[in-house]
Formats: structure tokens, sequence, C-alpha cells
């Protein structure tokens, strides 16, 4: 015979199964907060002094891309306010970029240096770095009469960091917040399927970054505790990540071979006889790995 079950235990069980199933919290406070740090990050990194000020850029320009990719988790949620928001915080990363890419140029050229095994090719490096060191220095120069310590750059951040707190965190559900990181995933994966079959440097740029947006949104939804599906390895694995930053390196420097070039006739010759080649091989590796 079976034994009757336990009324109390009954009673339990029906209260269980018809209470209601309570949502998820908002992660959008915590987002908030992770934007907000990074902007204050920014505007101290941009007040380092002296030969610090081109690290401090870089850090800020980073943490900058960061807020960006976070206030991308809204994805039209946020409010009308994000757009503005948005805007000037790319215009301001777009300003900050010649400052960057003349210090980008002198630390590529430094690790070439480091790598090159010929005694020539070294010799190239060494010279092309000086003269790079000699270009950002006038560029700084420039930029820090317009701008005196970036004084204007941070106070447009402290703006912009009041502005933050009112835009609507709250609607941001967890679900919201994977389905707009789920869209920048396929965008990355569309941008790389395009860079790989035109072999531009254009679409070869769009890759990277938008691999890099979508790897900045998963580091932010991980840091306030949201689960996340971790990348496919043909979205963006770690030995991709740096394989496409030694191709940025390689198309830097030739970028910087061209008109406004801070190298000689001759120097600009040599490089690229030595960056067009590596480039192409690299980007063969890039393309040839298993998906």
């Amino acid at each position: 015979m079976g034994t009757s079950a336990d009324p109390s235990s009954i009673a339990v069980d029906l209260k269980v199964a018809a209470a209601p199933v309570l949502p998820m919290p908002s992660p959008g406070p915590a987002l908030r907060d992770y934007a907000l740090a990074e902007l204050e990050a920014a505007v101290e990194a941009l007040g380092q002094a002296g030969d610090d000020i081109h690290e401090g850029i870089h850090r800020a320009r980073k943490g900058l891309r960061r807020v960006r990719a976070t206030l991308a988790l809204g994805d039209g949620i946020l409010g009308p306010g994000v757009t503005l928001i948005d805007r000037e915080i790319k215009h301001l990363n777009t300003g900050l970029s010649g400052l960057r890419d003349a210090h980008a140029l002198v630390e590529t050229l430094g690790r070439m240096h480091k790598r090159a095994r010929k005694d020539d090719t070294r010799q190239l490096f060494a010279q092309a770095r000086a003269d790079a060191i000699a270009a950002r220095t006038a560029i700084t120069e420039v930029e820090l009469s317009m701008d005196p310590a970036l004084g204007q750059r941070r106070g447009l951040i402290e703006v912009l960091a009041a502005a933050v707190p009112a835009l609507d965190w709250e609607r941001l559900t967890p679900s919201a917040s994977r389905m707009a990181l789920a869209d920048s995933d396929d965008r990355s994966q569309e941008a790389r399927d395009i860079a790989l079959r035109t072999g531009r440097d254009n679409d070869w740029h769009r890759w990277r970054r938008r691999a890099r947006r979508a790897s900045q949104q998963r580091r932010a939804l991980e840091a306030v505790g949201v689960n996340v599906p971790a990348s496919g390895p043909e979205v963006f694995d770690k030995r991709t990540t740096e394989r496409l930053g030694e191709a940025q390196d390689l198309t830097l420097l030739l970028d910087h071979c061209g008109k406004g070039s801070p190298f000689s006739k001759e120097h600009r010759r040599a490089l690229r006889a030595y960056a067009e080649p590596a480039l192409a091989r690299l980007r063969k590796r890039i393309s040839t790995v298993r998906r």
C-alpha cells in the first residue's frame, strides 16, 4: 500500500508553485557605475604630465571606448540622451587619435627594432623611430598649445559624466543586455567574413573595431555579474587578437609612409618593402585559422 502525502508538504509545494517568478534585477545601475568609473579614470589619465602624457592618452581612449561599448548595451533603451553622450565621446576620442597615433608609431617601431635580426633592418627601424619621436614631439607641442594640460578635454569628460546618471538605466534588463551582446558578436562575425573575403584595409580595421566592441561589452557585463556566453573562437580568440594587433602595427606604419610622412623618401621605400609583404603574410595566417 502507498503512503499518504504529508498535507503540510503539499501546502508548501503549492505555495512554491503559485509564487510569482520575480524578474532578475536590472544590471543598469551597476553598468552606470562602471561607465562613471571609466570616465573618472579617463580624466585622471589625461592629467598625466611630461612623457607620461602619451600613455595617459592611450589609457583614456581605451576607457572612453569602454564607455561607448557600455552605452551601446542599452540599444535604444537608455533614452534619447544616450545618442548625444555617445556622439560627444566619439568626437573626443577621435580628437585624441592624432596624439595617440604619433605615440603608437614610436612604440611600433620600437617593437620592430627589437624583433629585427639583420643589422641594416635594425638600423632602418632605429632611424625611423628617431624621426617618429621628433614628429610626436611636434604634434604634442601643437596640441598642448591649443589645450594646455588637455584641460578642455578633461572638462568635457566631466560634463559628460554628470549627464550619464540621468539616463534610464533601470530599464536595462539582463536579457536586453545579452541580446545587445549577441548582436555585437553577429556584427563582428559579419565583419570578419567581409574582411577575409575582400582583404581591404578598411574592412580589416572594421573587423577589429567590432570585435573589440563585443569584447568590451562582454567584459562590462561580466564585471557587473551578468552571466554571458563565451564568445566562439572564430569571433575573437586570443591568438587572433594578437595577430590583429600585429597587423594594425604594420598598417599604421604603412599609413605613415604616404602623404605627411615623418620619414625620408628613401626610408619610406624601405619601410614599405618590409611592411607590405609582412602584412600580407600575417593576414594569410589569420584567414587560414580553422573556424
